[in-house]
């Protein structure tokens, strides 16, 4: 058994250096910034371009392989697997975009966008599965601040592209490649496996919202910079300000396990008391060296009293099975830890898994073809697009972890009513983009941007607490193939094929060898239509998934807290 991290400090420093590699981990959005330079420098036509965008989200969320050695190795190895897959992917696609290498084949290029963005999905399992254990009873919370800061990547990058970058897409590919493995081998050693606490602290509200409200000063700061770089050009002293100032505001999460160590709380010096240095693990009395990663006293406080109407022939079989009499051999119930095969043959997952496909599979076809959809619609300069879909990506991740955590606290009200209610605005926001009425492109693409970045917040609680943490970073890995699959036939199928034809139209060329740029609203208004008809659907199945789990997290949340339930025996 791996060992784990004691003390009331080590979670919150784990917590402020994943905050780094999540906004490593979100290199895949990064797509639309050098996008048209593979289509320029390289001859790609639209259908060409569009199909590398889904070798952007294949890779980025086929993490069915990190999900699966997660439990299996340490988070350290994880993540440097995850850095040499970014460091040989955008390496092999800077070779290309700068002619270093020339005339590299399409396949190979398409492969090594895979790889690289398949490193985003080593460092996102790790850093997501290590610290929801650290923190199992604040899983929504902690899910849409580290999904905050992966949306609001996409704008941090955005930043780097135009301040210090000078929007050279070659120079944004040699970052990639050698930026982020760095950053994951300063963060690495911090982000471990913490004992989860054993009492609630009550310190720990303050702590997220402090984490959360600076988080919201990054998106609003690096938005507005960005803004204003477009419209009046920043000096390079001022540039390089700004930089300076977005640096400190991805440092802030850390200024919590500072405080704790500079103004300890008397809770902080009696765990201390309790260490036991030659294991590594508070204990009472230290009489176990062996404790499990969630103690029978973390057990004990989320799951309550013992119910006293308990079925009697229950009560017989757990006596029975005290006794060694009998051996449990039952199906988890939903809420409890399932194993990857057994959570396959549940409607439930197969729900979550087509809702979560409609939503982020619709969103991430506009996110690929953002360019192309500025372009058409007489955006010339789509930075300010790529902004505010990253800002607004990052407040539906935030946003959506803290809304459903406060309400499935306090009313008990599954989380996906959420996704329900976000994937009806995305109805609205497609109809909106089909119509191409001035001066709707920016607060549709805001809004769809909101309302994609929900998908994840609400996605990564749910799979947890339905089907438990032991297997989570397998599950949820998963789910997340709807991404890819979405993108391959929403994008990869619909919108470039429909692109090019109507860009054939216009300039009266061959669709297979066409490489004009298509203008107008014809270029994306059948996409627009189907993805609103596609969410329409996903409506439906998320209500249905809604009114069936409804009754698990009654069990879960009874009381207004989280109630841990007991694992079955498999």
């Amino acid at each position: 058994m791996a060992s784990l991290k004691a003390g009331t400090r080590p979670p919150w420093v784990g917590l402020g250096a994943a905050v780094w590699v999540q906004i490593a981990s979100g290199n895949s959005y990064t797509f639309p910034l050098y996008s048209h330079s593979l289509k320029s420098v390289l001859g790609f036509n639209q259908h060409q371009l569009t199909l590398l965008g889904v070798a952007n989200d294949v890779g980025e969320n086929f993490g069915l392989l990190p999900g699966f050695v997660c439990n299996r190795l340490p988070p350290w190895v994880v993540l440097l697997i995850g850095a040499i897959a970014c460091f040989s992917g955008y390496g092999v696609l800077w070779l290309a975009v700068s002619r270093t290498v020339q005339s590299l084949p399409y396949w190979l290029l398409w492969i090594a966008l895979c790889v690289a963005t398949n490193g985003s999905a080593w460092l996102g399992t790790a850093i997501l599965v290590t610290n929801m254990r650290n923190f199992p009873a604040d899983r929504g919370t902690v899910a849409g601040i580290l999904k905050g800061y992966c949306g609001l990547s996409a704008a941090v990058f955005t930043e780097i592209y135009g301040v210090m970058l000078h929007h050279s897409s070659s120079r944004l590919l040699v970052f990639l490649s050698l930026g982020i493995p760095v950053s994951c081998f300063i963060t690495m050693y911090f982000i471990r496996p913490c004992v989860p606490a054993a009492s609630e602290d009550s310190s720990k509200r303050g702590h997220f919202m402090f984490i959360q409200a600076t988080s919201v000063a990054l998106g609003l700061y690096v938005l507005t910079t960005t803004i204003l770089n477009d419209i009046l050009p920043l000096t390079s002293k001022l540039s390089y300000s700004a930089i300076a100032v977005m640096v400190l505001l991805l440092l802030a999460p850390l200024a919590v396990p500072l405080k704790m160590t500079f103004y300890r709380s008397r809770r902080a010096v009696i765990l201390e008391s309790q260490y036991d240095p030659s294991d590594g693990i508070v204990c009472d009395g230290c009489e176990d060296k062996s404790e499990p990663l969630l103690t029978n006293s973390l057990t004990e406080m989320y799951l309550g009293a013992p119910d006293e109407n308990n079925d009697v022939s229950e009560i017989n079989m757990l006596l029975a099975e005290g006794e060694g009499a009998v051996k449990k051999k039952r199906r988890p119930k939903r809420g409890e830890d399932f194993n990857f095969f057994e959570a396959l043959v549940k409607a439930d997952f197969w729900l979550l898994f087509l809702v979560y496909f409609v939503g982020v599979g619709t969103g991430v076809t506009v996110l690929n073809n953002m360019a192309q959809i500025g372009i058409a619609q007489g955006a010339h300069d789509t930075t300010i697009l790529m902004s505010l879909f990253s800002f607004g990506n990052f407040v539906g991740r935030l946003g959506g972890g803290a809304l459903s955590e406060h309400f499935v606290r306090s009313k008990i009200i599954p989380r996906t009513i959420w996704m329900t209610l976000t994937q009806v605005i995305m109805i609205i926001t497609y109809l909106l983009f089909a119509s191409a009425i001035d001066g709707t492109l920016y607060v549709a693409t805001s809004l769809l941007g909101i309302c994609y970045g929900v998908q994840f917040s609400i996605m990564v609680p749910t799979v947890s607490e339905l089907f438990g943490l032991k297997h989570f970073g397998l599950l949820y890995n998963f789910i997340s193939l709807g991404n890819p699959i979405g993108a391959f036939l929403f994008s990869g199928l619909l919108a470039g094929y429909i692109y090019d034809n109507e860009a054939a139209k216009q300039h009266g060329f061959d669709v297979l060898t066409s490489t004009m740029t298509c203008l107008g609203p014809d270029c994306f208004r059948l996409t627009f239509l189907v993805l609103a008809a596609v969410c329409g659907f996903g409506v439906i199945m998320s209500l249905i998934l809604t009114i069936r789990i409804k009754p698990v997290y009654e069990a879960l949340y009874a009381g207004g807290s989280f109630r841990l339930p007991q694992s079955s025996t498999h």
